[in-house]
């Protein structure tokens, strides 16, 4: 009697039925948490329990996001704060990528610099702000440095690591088959470390929006960085908490496309 490949057995969609419903409870039970915060954060704004001028609530911020929506002023803010996070990050992935072979290429380079990057990867990134910020003045490019600055040295590093972690033997393969280094590095190299790469591009877009707001605290006249300092300053707290809530709807975005690149870079 054939078998048919194609065929799916019964306990093979029994699974993929168990693990489908599984993910969807896990979704059900995520949104309960968030409505249920929502909920009891309107509740005890209007039973008294906090002070709605301080803590805002869900309908206050509701009625914040329509006004500014309608004077046309939040949309802008956030369209500067994504420009400049997704600049920052693909300047950081690409510098940190080349500056990685070089040093792979290069084992002088890497005895020279190698005490460099560990210094600047220690040091803490918001010092560097206020300086980029005098020396090429208070603009998006300055703010764009600041978001790198926070995530490039630390791939640097990473990056560098996982070079080295790569099977020696398969190197040696290469060689022996009368390649060189550069073969090496395409065929061998990179291909290992693409999950490498993704788990860096998780945790890079998250500092990169990091120092962008940084650097929007300090010395931007947009963005929601800018939005959040100057609502604390006049006391527009619906400003600030809205801007808060804001990064984090945009921080689970910038995740969720990169996971959703993962599965065509694996």
């Amino acid at each position: 009697m054939s078998h048919n490949p194609n065929t799916v057995s019964a306990a093979q969609t029994a699974y993929l039925r168990s693990h489908k419903f599984h993910k969807l409870k896990i979704q059900f039970y995520r949104i309960c948490i968030l409505l249920l915060f929502l909920g009891l954060w309107e509740f005890g704004a209007r039973a008294g329990w906090i002070d709605d001028f301080i803590f805002s609530s869900p309908s206050k911020l509701g009625a914040c996001f329509y006004q500014m929506t309608t004077e046309n002023t939040l949309f802008c803010h956030i369209g500067i704060t994504l420009f400049e996070t997704i600049a920052s990050f693909f300047l950081v992935m690409l510098f940190s990528l080349v500056i990685t072979i070089l040093l792979w290429f290069s084992q002088s380079l890497t005895e020279t610099l190698d005490p460099y990057l560990v210094v600047l990867n220690s040091l803490p990134k918001s010092a560097l702000a206020p300086l980029l910020i005098v020396w090429l003045g208070a603009n998006y490019k300055t703010i764009i440095l600041t978001g790198m600055s926070v995530a490039i040295f630390g791939t640097i590093l990473n990056l560098y690591i996982g070079f080295h972690e790569v099977d020696e033997e398969k190197i040696k393969l290469i060689q022996t088959l009368g390649g060189n280094k550069s073969q090496a590095l395409f065929k061998v190299i990179l291909p290992a470390n693409r999950a490498n790469l993704i788990g860096l591009m998780k945790s890079n877009i998250g500092l990169c929006l990091v120092g962008v707001i940084i650097g929007e605290f300090i010395a931007a006249k947009r963005g929601l960085g800018y939005l959040i300092i100057y609502g604390s300053q006049v006391f527009k707290l619906d400003w600030v908490i809205l801007s808060i809530f804001i990064l984090c709807i945009i921080a689970m975005g910038f995740y969720s496309c990169i996971r959703f690149l993962e599965r065509f870079i694996k």
